[in-house]
């Protein structure tokens, strides 16, 4: 039964309402001594090529040794990526984004496998970002297209062809280019895959004699931003307000930016021209290193060996440690180098994903998932003496289903709830009688609940085509990493969209491709979520779509971090990333400039975040350290898998899944560059 290894349980497996393979084979040996005839299971069809949106009907038959028709039905019907699809007990299967899904179900104890093909939604609608100001004669100006799904989602694959329908004043090229040729205005068409819009663009005579760039000449380090600004004198010597320019550089490893901003990534001198109509100018930027790179010393360890550590908490001289198990650990590290045992906190759950405590430390708040009793949700602790904490109450009325993730923010406790894959928000004014008063949800029409029948989850609701992975609380907004649907900013006290932590209301969100981040085989989607000064960074979760959370075996990961500016909360873009090679995102801090974050088989990870943010932060040399946290005694040996960072009391404290606790502290700079790193 090898192949029985349930990719359609994999996000299951990740959120702990499932755990492995043999249970699902010990349901198919029950089933097949009813059946001992089925040898093989046949679906129809068994290859489709449809699109997102669509249902499709699939009919399973059991055949016996001698290829003849047995009479069983299919007692489970699956589809997976979860994310991507969802059966219900007929067979039908609906489809919820692109990509490669695989369809299942069993017959007599035996499985046969149907596959989808899932073509993205066509574009629906397209976005163009107007001039800022008119084109002059002669000058050019790039226009910023996005074609869009039914659901928002950006399809960068899907080719936007270009019109004017007044070439006399302006054209335009395949790019979006757009050239002046005479003074007026010119509506331009952009079309892709039957949707349509035009933008009219206004064409004036360049009244600009001469033209120069601030600042002439400068210095920076690679991944400093560097806005260059043009000004325009006309042929009288007076100021020509808002110039109409195109910005180029010339060297590789360097860019710049519609608006002036322009960042390297790599040290050289490089040339900044400025064009405006039949006028240009330069100026000149010479990049050094960063020089960003410090020493890092591992001060103590917590080792994990025979279970694996998910979350952290750490506070005074404290650190709560929450398990792929029903534990939760408490440990003194007064003395960082020898950190020491206090207590075992036991609850009835197959994962405690998250840990955490009110400001004051009095209260604590753990999240469970896969309870053998099947009711979830929260539970509540005294941390008043953090030493030995105790069970105060829990909720489970509505998120019995189970809670990834929680966020604590005055006497409200912001949850995601597994079953439904929408925002809860608890208030625990009394902690011993916490009760629920509101809900938020994006809007899919095609999001469900279904029931998983496999193994140690049947019976458990998940939602298919919705799913809330974390929530982050400041200043009156809530930050959602949503999965499929990216970032969604909620107002839940700041009072921009009149809302409160009881009827929370939507501020904005973007949405990002996840098909075309990553491809097909990956189950992805927005992950982690920090707000820190004005931006917000959204870390991406990428699993195979078939993998076992608690096995010995190595697991691929991949997963980048987004940089979102949110200066303007009501329209949030993405100015930046993060991404190691090679590697998967996890969870983020950031503090004093400096981010700090697990990033699963890439280690712990420590990044420069000072100064305006453009371009890609790991080319540019912002990393100040990295800790390869594999030990040879590992759950996994050798083989690192870190959840997440804090940073407390001069310390970094590193949760690996696989390896325990390491504490660790920055030394010195290990070059000496133009300035000293930030965080020192």
């Amino acid at each position: 039964m090898s192949t029985i290894r349930f990719f359609a349980l994999c996000m299951l497996l990740a959120m702990g309402l499932a755990t492995s393979v043999p249970s699902v084979q010990a349901q198919q040996t029950s089933a097949g001594a009813t059946a001992p005839n089925v040898k093989s299971v046949e679906i129809n069809p068994p290859t489709v090529v449809a699109e997102v949106g669509q249902q499709i009907k699939f009919t399973a038959v059991g055949k016996d040794g001698s290829g003849k028709q047995v009479d069983e039905k299919p007692s489970v019907w699956f589809a997976a990526p979860f994310d991507l699809a969802a059966a219900d007990e007929t067979g039908a299967v609906t489809l919820y984004g692109p990509g490669e899904v695989r369809v299942g179900a069993i017959v007599g104890g035996k499985i046969g496998y149907a596959r989808i093909t899932v073509r993205p939604q066509r574009v629906a609608r397209i976005d163009i970002d107007s001039p800022a100001m008119p084109v002059a004669v002669g000058g050019t100006v790039k226009l910023n297209a996005t074609a869009r799904a039914a659901n928002g989602d950006p399809r960068t694959d899907a080719a936007i062809a270009w019109a004017s329908e007044n070439s006399s004043v302006a054209v335009v090229d395949s790019a979006g280019l757009v050239t002046g040729v005479a003074p007026g205005k010119a509506t331009l068409r952009a079309t892709c895959e039957g949707a349509s819009r035009t933008i009219t663009v206004e064409v004036a005579k360049s009244a600009v004699h001469s033209l120069s760039i601030e600042p002439r000449s400068t210095r920076a380090r690679t991944g400093d931003v560097i806005r260059f600004s043009a000004r325009a004198q006309d042929n009288r010597g007076a100021p020509v307000s808002n110039p109409s320019v195109r910005w180029a550089v010339s060297g590789e490893g360097a860019m710049i930016e519609a608006d002036g901003s322009f960042v390297a990534e790599r040290p050289g001198a490089y040339v900044i021209t400025a064009i405006g109509g039949e006028r240009s100018a330069v100026a000149s930027v010479i990049v050094t290193p960063r020089n960003a790179e410090r020493e890092i010393e591992v001060v103590g360890r917590i080792p994990a060996k025979d279970f694996q550590i998910a979350e952290q908490w750490v506070f005074g001289n404290y650190v709560y440690l929450s398990s792929i198990a029903d534990k939760v650990l408490v440990y003194d590290i007064s003395d960082p180098a020898n950190p020491r045992k206090l207590d075992t906190l036991t609850v009835d759950a197959r994962i405690i994903n998250d840990v955490s405590t009110t400001a004051d430390n009095r209260i604590g708040v753990i999240t469970r998932e896969g309870a053998s009793s099947r009711k979830n949700g929260i539970v509540f602790l005294d941390t008043s003496n953090p030493a030995h904490p105790e069970i105060i109450s829990e909720y489970t009325e509505t998120v019995t289903g189970g809670v990834h993730s929680a966020f604590i923010d005055g006497h409200y406790v912001y949850l995601t709830d597994d079953a439904t894959g929408s925002l809860r928000v608890i208030d625990f004014k009394d902690v011993k009688a916490p009760k629920e008063v509101a809900r938020w949800q994006v809007e899919n029409p095609m999001a469900k609940t279904v029931t998983a029948q496999i193994g140690p989850s049947a019976g458990v609701g998940f939602s298919a085509g919705r799913y809330l992975h974390d929530v982050y609380v400041k200043d009156g907004l809530a930050y959602l990493a949503y999965w499929r649907d990216g970032l969604v900013i909620l107002d839940v006290g700041n009072g921009i969209k009149g809302g409160s932590p009881e009827k929370p209301q939507l501020v904005s969100q973007l949405r990002f491709n996840y098909h075309e981040l990553y491809g097909a085989g990956w189950v992805a989607g927005a992950h982690a979520v920090f707000r820190y000064k004005n931006y917000v960074f959204i870390g991406d979760e990428v699993f195979p779509e078939e993998f076992d959370i608690i096995s010995r075996t190595r697991i691929p990961v991949r997963g980048i971090v987004h940089v979102v500016d949110v200066s303007d909360i009501e329209k949030p873009r993405k100015v930046a990333e993060y991404n190691v090679p090679e590697a998967g995102a996890h969870n983020i801090w950031v503090e004093d400039d400096v981010l700090y974050m697990g990033y699963y088989n890439g280690g712990g990870r420590v990044l420069d975040v000072s100064g305006e943010l453009r371009g890609d932060l790991y080319r540019q040399g912002r990393e100040m350290a990295r800790l390869w946290t594999g030990d040879t005694e590992g759950y996994r040996p050798n083989l690192p898998f870190t959840w997440g960072a804090q940073p407390h009391k001069g310390m970094i404290f590193f949760n690996d899944i696989n390896t325990g606790l390491w504490i660790v502290k920055l030394g010195k700079l290990k070059d000496k560059g133009l300035t000293t790193a930030p965080g020192k």
